[in-house]
């Protein structure tokens, strides 16, 4: 039987990475879409899996890159954008969702897996990133046709290699004992990188996801601040943690929108006035927790783990 020609977009991404990795042992080619080749240095060692450098934002150039496909993966998304009035937002998620779906009908690609977020609601939406989000999700399923067309909306995603728990362990590591924490009372429901991924595989052909928006959660709900100590915890640190007062919350994100690679913004802020938890329906809920996965790539006896972090950071 002829393999099929799995396309994503997304692909060098710390979630397109774990799914790459499996949509290979399940049998299929894979072509990741990058605007670098540099970026994906560790997918190159897999087998059936090609890297094709384009710009995903230029129509033409997307029909061609998905030609001969079979089924269309999308992960692109930002957490925050370089402007401050929603265009970058706009951009990667609402625009580039379009463009996907004419590539698909262009191609008669006939599947598409899509990654949205929880609480993703064009109108309803609590942030700009939430509701362009929700809009390219509606985008995917309105204007599909023939295309059967899975959303999933994952909480926290973790795993080697994760932007949340890498990322809070680098700020920790340069921080005093005291750490002032903004909405350190949202709750999330971490969900397991593997387990992600491995939903998205055998969702390929299994017909009860299709036109389907799945929420993903791991097993257990954390606050922020419950799991900002528990990094703490895993890098040899004992940081006192302080929940900002909401006044002081919104003005550490107004002066944070503007520092150096945007550590936090008043978009972040937005977002998190939501808790990242499953509510219902279609609900996917993961079995690994962080404290059986966290520890093995966080933990402080790990002396590279930090070494490592930065080199992903840098793209090396």
């Amino acid at each position: 039987m002829q393999k099929k020609t799995v396309c994503i977009l997304g692909g060098s991404g710390f979630v397109g990475r774990h799914i790459c990795s499996q949509l290979v042992s399940a049998g299929y080619r894979v072509r990741v879409l990058s605007r670098r080749k540099s970026a994906c240095n560790e997918l190159s060692v897999l087998p059936d899996l090609n890297i094709l450098e384009t710009d995903v934002y230029d129509q033409h150039k997307l029909n061609h890159a998905i030609e001969g496909a079979h089924i269309v993966i999308n992960l692109i998304g930002i957490l925050n954008e370089k402007q401050h009035n929603g265009d970058g937002f706009r951009r990667a998620h609402v625009e580039l969702s379009r463009k996907v779906l004419n590539a698909c009908h262009h191609n008669n690609v006939n599947r598409l897996l899509h990654m949205s977020a929880l609480n993703a609601d064009a109108t309803k939406g609590r942030s700009q990133y939430l509701r362009t989000k929700g809009e390219a999700e509606n985008n995917m399923h309105a204007f599909a046709g023939s295309i059967q067309v899975t959303s999933f909306r994952p909480s926290i995603i973790f795993g080697d290699g994760d932007s949340f728990f890498n990322r809070f362990a680098r700020i920790l590591r340069l921080t005093p004992w005291l750490f002032p924490l903004a909405c350190g009372k949202a709750r999330f429901a971490p969900v397991y990188a593997g387990e992600v991924a491995q939903l998205f595989v055998e969702s390929i052909n299994n017909r009860q996801t299709f036109n389907k928006r799945i929420e993903l959660c791991g097993p257990e709900i954390y606050t922020l601040k419950e799991l900002v100590a528990f990094t703490s915890q895993q890098i040899g640190k004992h940081h006192i943690i302080i929940n900002l007062p909401d006044t002081l919350a919104q003005l550490q994100a107004v002066l944070l929108e503007y520092f150096p690679g945007k550590p936090f913004s008043i978009d972040n802020y937005d977002s998190l006035q939501v808790d990242s938890i499953c509510q219902g329906g279609d609900v996917f809920t993961g079995k690994h927790s962080i404290k059986s996965i966290v520890p093995a790539y966080l933990g402080h006896h790990n002396r590279f783990s930090e070494y490592d972090s930065y080199r992903q950071h840098a793209r090396r």
